[in-house]
């Protein structure tokens, strides 16, 4: 995600980053769970990142409601 902000993503580039990152999330758990975490803090920035997602879609469906 750090080639584009966003703010500069369309709807759709939002909903497949989401999904990209909902599924390291879900990685990173497992590796949690097992044992094999090597870089924890990882968790903090996906979380954010997947906020910041969900911030600019509702704000997209907020402009064109």
């Amino acid at each position: 995600m750090a080639d584009k902000s966003v703010k500069e993503m369309g709807k759709a580039e939002l909903e497949t980053e989401l999904l990209e990152l909902r599924k390291e999330q879900f990685n990173l758990r497992m590796q949690n769970s097992t044992g094999q975490m090597t870089n924890s803090s990882r968790f903090k920035v996906i979380r954010r990142e997947i906020a910041r997602i969900k911030t600019q879609m509702n704000n997209i469906s907020r402009a064109e409601a």
